[in-house]
């Protein structure tokens, strides 16, 4: 049996463990909430073991047209931190705000990004549901310079949050920017070796702009940028003739949408589906997207083997 002179010594390296300022218990986790799965990531890369994330749209969810739920509502009401992604993604987050009685600080992920115009003429603006994003797409994260904005701005929150955790933000963040500067690397070598001529393929929705303007492989989608929005027979029809003067070489799938109108595009067009992209929500952590830069290598490698390669 512990003499109780050797107790004590136990209980004080205990007690001293726990208050390293990278070491964090269970219970005194900073409880944050993220409103969508790739968030969820990038501020799990930052906060590491001093954060306990939540977030609220999940793995394969689609933010565009997410109901909250009471679990939602009682996450938010414990979270010190709630990041979100702004730029009108997220569409149903101020009524769940205000009917959780939430206090915690709440940071947008795109403070500093310049947003682009998102692009409707490809879609019937009227067939949607209400869903507004105002004129700036909010699918910054498609362009890594942009991710690299994100994470300064979530290690900002954290530091002000919990400052006796900044030295850890610090640390985490400047070691995950680096790993963000290999992969751009590796992206815009992956776009270097398709030949220009085949930059250029369909995806469901209009998810990929800042990719477009960042890397330089044009996407076409016949939906605008919410997948609420619904695509007409006559932009499938001028989507078809599109594809067949321009030679695009490959149709995507999203793991966001319904994939019968792509597959409608590829049997009337006679262009090939180059497999699933990850666009607004992260795969669950057996999947091939799993994180943030998971998801970026998966996207850019289905990318290079679809457009890649040449007629045979």
């Amino acid at each position: 049996m512990m003499n109780r002179r050797a107790f004590a010594a136990c209980l004080a390296a205990g007690l001293a463990l726990t208050a390293l300022p990278g070491v964090a218990s269970a219970q005194e986790k900073v409880p944050v909430v993220a409103s969508f799965s790739i968030l969820a990531d990038l501020v799990k890369q930052v906060g590491g073991d001093r954060v306990a994330v939540t977030s609220l749209v999940g793995p394969n969810g689609d933010a565009h047209v997410y109901s909250p739920t009471p679990a939602d509502a009682k996450a938010m009401a414990a979270a010190k931190l709630v990041v979100i992604n702004g730029l009108h993604l997220e569409g149903w987050l101020p009524r769940l705000i205000k009917s959780s009685g939430a206090k915690a600080t709440v940071a947008t992920a795109t403070k500093g990004i310049k947003p682009i115009e998102a692009e409707e003429e490809g879609h019937d603006a009227k067939a949607g549901h209400g869903h507004d994003h105002g004129h700036d797409d909010p699918h910054a994260w498609q362009s890594i310079t942009n991710a690299r904005i994100y994470v300064a701005n979530i290690r900002d929150a954290l530091d002000a949050a919990d400052p006796a955790g900044k030295a850890v933000y610090d640390a985490n963040a400047a070691a995950y920017l680096a790993k963000l500067d290999t992969l751009e690397s590796e992206v815009k070598a992956a776009v270097a070796r398709i030949p220009a001529e085949r930059r250029k393929a369909i995806t469901t929705h209009d998810a990929f702009g800042y990719f477009v303007k960042a890397y330089g492989v044009e996407f076409i989608a016949p939906q605008g940028v919410s997948t609420e929005s619904e695509a007409s027979a006559k932009d499938v029809a001028r989507i078809i003739r599109q594809i067949k003067a321009q030679k695009v070489p490959a149709v995507f799938l999203e793991n966001v949408t319904n994939p019968r109108l792509i597959e409608q595009i590829a049997k009337e067009s006679g262009a090939k589906i180059g497999g699933t992209l990850y666009s607004d929500a992260l795969s669950d952590a057996s999947g091939p997207a799993g994180t943030y830069i998971d998801m970026m290598k998966h996207n850019i490698s289905e990318i290079e083997k679809a457009l890649g390669a040449g007629p045979a």
